[in-house]
């Protein structure tokens, strides 16, 4: 999930098909995530997903589940404890570009899902991806939701990118995720 671009969050003439505001909470003690998803129209949606990954051909693979869920539903589920991560999804087709706040911002990754992983092999980057981490399991939510803003700096230099600010949007990550079952 994830690889650096040219200033600003998104690649110079992306076509967003649509903007979406995402709040994460990965319930502590386990590996659900309750999302609570709100498009730019206003339509809000609340799911619980698990995620049980697997590594395969530099594609994440594994196995997701989600269940939809009603506003007062949410709410109980909320109430557990969980660490937060919010963000803006911005749908690039086949890529969905996340802008992180808090700790993370001026991260920047690029995710696209695939069915098969014969498709994602398929996929040429285009030339606003900078670097790959799909196989770098610290950039995924479960993991960056615990980061500090050091342990971000530090996870990037790793594949030679500098974030000097939050504001900093000058790289952007990309990656590929096979879709699971649901």
């Amino acid at each position: 999930m994830g690889a650096p671009l040219p200033p600003g969050p998104l690649p110079r003439g992306a076509v967003v098909t649509r903007v979406r505001r995402i709040s994460d909470r990965y319930i502590e003690g386990t590996t659900l995530r309750l999302r609570q998803q709100s498009d730019s129209d206003g339509h809000t949606v609340f799911k619980l997903t698990q995620k049980l990954g697997d590594q395969a051909d530099g594609a994440r693979q594994g196995l997701i589940t989600t269940v939809y869920l009603t506003n007062v539903e949410f709410g109980v589920l909320a109430k557990l404890p969980a660490k937060v991560l919010t963000k803006t999804r911005h749908s690039v087709p086949p890529f969905g570009i996340d802008v992180f706040d808090g700790v993370l911002s001026g991260l920047v990754l690029a995710e696209a899902e695939f069915n098969s992983a014969a498709e994602a092999a398929a996929l040429a980057l285009p030339s606003f991806i900078g670097h790959e981490v799909s196989e770098d399991p610290r950039f995924t939510g479960g993991h960056l939701v615990t980061a500090s803003r050091q342990e971000l700096e530090n996870w990037l230099a790793q594949h030679g990118i500098k974030l000097n600010s939050p504001t900093d949007q000058e790289h952007f990550q990309s990656g590929r995720q096979l879709h699971g079952s649901n």
